[in-house]
């Protein structure tokens, strides 16, 4: 069964591959085999999924070479959660796009598919280093799906993006060097067993490695200062492309995760919880920007975009104060948010495409055609994301909420999480306001009537906010377990130590 590990890479790998190959095709050829790729790929995250609930680690070496030489895949639980996460959110991504926005360049489903392996890298290897490789994997892929329909009012966000995610690619190559220089390993389990043991001198530059890592992750996770690229360049991106990248910012948390619980977690030593006392009040910080940034939004994509920095704040704020019950609600917020905002991004280009030359601008214009439908979607993912019952966003922060201890800590952040939710609803009420019940007289261009398969697709990923209230026991209960298994560092490096292909661990 550990063979099932490589499915989730191997099949947006043959799928880019084949894509790449038949650029030349009928579309529709090209837009089948795509959309036939990412429903194998949630496929296999189903599977590992249903792998992973036993609260087993499964391990493959690639070439049977073993730690710390081999290539190490990993799947536990946090793994597997994020993998159907991607995948759910890919599936209804890929469905909008297939719909006319894959349309001017030939080469859309092949970017799409190797961002989609870059993901599922970062999220089951279990080496510092291929850590990296998975972020130059998804990160130039993103590139090109960034510049997806060309313009300048594409061209400079995108430029900004390309640049900033260079030069945190290499704080990320010098760090990893720095911490190889003095453990020797760059495997996790390896790490977690040779850090604490680290003295001297060598502690400095471990620390300082781990420090940079931590602001290489804050980047791709977009908190506050390191996120002031991400408003301008999500909401000029194709709405496809957005929602997508939706996850991309969770892959900076997941990393936090994975890092700073394992490697730099309790039992590391002098280096135990390293930069979390300054998580905390960052992550406090990039929400309230945040919300600030939504209340001063001028359309309905910058909007969104600045509920992403909301979301990755709400997430980052209970991680950084080390419980268990805090790390649960935080996963159990993310796939709340990050469905959410997707849904969000293509409901804003529907929109868009229906209001003639005023776009998704805050603006006033003439009535739009399927104001009622396109309202509906925009108020469900609007409550959701704002934290209002009784959606899944409501559940998801109420957790978190309910995780803190009494103290400093929960008065900052009852506050901060209150006052912002608060904002967030002032923000969205405008903006929905304005757009769908402000009209003035006048007569649109007569736009297209909506798609079928994109407005399932926007519909669909909306309505998981509702889905998640309803199986939110479960989601619950499976959270609650990944917490549990990811604060028990032991287990992870006891069962890396003799990892095997092809048999359960």
């Amino acid at each position: 069964m550990n063979h099932w590990l490589t499915a989730p890479i191997l099949i947006p790998l043959l799928g880019g591959i084949l894509q790449a190959l038949m650029g030349y095709a009928p579309i529709s050829l090209r837009r089948t085999l795509a959309l036939a790729t990412t429903v194998l790929m949630l496929v296999s995250a189903i599977i590992l999924l249903v792998l992973a609930d036993d609260g087993s680690y499964r391990i493959y070496a690639f070439g049977n070479w073993q730690p710390p030489f081999g290539i190490v895949l990993v799947l536990d639980r946090l793994a597997a959660l994020m993998l159907i996460l991607t995948a759910v959110l890919a599936l209804f991504c890929h469905l909008y796009a297939i719909g006319g926005a894959d349309e001017g360049n030939r080469q859309f489903h092949a970017l799409f598919l190797f961002q989609l392996m870059g993901l599922n890298i970062a999220f089951l290897t279990g080496d510092l280093f291929n850590l990296f490789v998975a972020f130059e994997v998804l990160l130039i892929a993103s590139y090109g799906l960034l510049m997806h329909g060309g313009g300048t009012v594409r061209t400079v966000p995108g430029l900004h993006y390309v640049v900033l995610n260079l030069v945190g690619s290499a704080i990320f190559l010098i760090s990893v060097g720095m911490i190889y220089s003095v453990t020797g390993t760059l495997n996790m389990a390896d790490l977690a067993v040779k850090i604490p043991e680290v003295s001297g001198e060598n502690l400095n530059i471990v620390k300082a490695g781990g420090m940079m890592l931590l602001v290489v992750f804050g980047l791709k996770a977009a908190i506050l200062p390191l996120c002031f690229w991400l408003p301008r360049a999500y909401s000029k991106a194709t709405a496809p492309v957005a929602a997508l990248f939706a996850v991309m910012t969770k892959v900076g948390v997941y990393a936090i995760l994975r890092v700073y619980l394992l490697i730099f977690g309790d039992n590391a030593g002098e280096l135990a919880n390293l930069g979390m006392d300054w998580l905390f009040p960052i992550a406090l910080a990039t929400l309230a920007m945040g919300v600030i940034g939504a209340l001063g939004s001028g359309s309905l994509k910058t909007l969104v975009a600045w509920q992403v920095i909301i979301s990755v704040g709400t997430l980052l704020a209970p991680v950084a104060l080390g419980s268990e019950a805090g790390l649960s609600a935080a996963l159990f917020y993310l796939l709340s948010t990050t469905w959410t905002v997707g849904g969000l991004f293509l409901v804003a280009e529907l929109v868009a495409n229906q209001r003639g030359t005023a776009d998704d601008r805050i603006i006033t214009a003439p009535r739009m055609r399927n104001r009622t439908f396109l309202s509906v979607l925009f108020l469900i993912g609007a409550v959701a994301a704002a934290g209002l019952p009784p959606l899944s966003g409501f559940f998801g922060k109420l957790l978190i909420l309910q995780s803190v201890e009494p103290g400093t800590e929960m008065a900052w952040l009852w506050s901060v999480i209150l006052i912002g939710s608060f904002l967030t609803v002032i923000a969205y009420s405008r903006a929905g306001s304005i757009v769908f019940w402000r009209t003035v007289d006048g007569h649109l261009e007569t736009p297209d009537p909506l798609n079928g398969r994109i407005s399932v697709a926007a519909g669909a990923l909306t309505a998981l906010a509702v889905v998640m209230v309803a199986l939110a026991g479960p989601i619950t209960r499976y959270t609650d377990a990944t917490a549990a298994q990811l604060y028990d560092t032991d287990a992870y490096i006891e069962i890396l130590q003799t990892p095997m292909v092809g048999e359960d661990n």
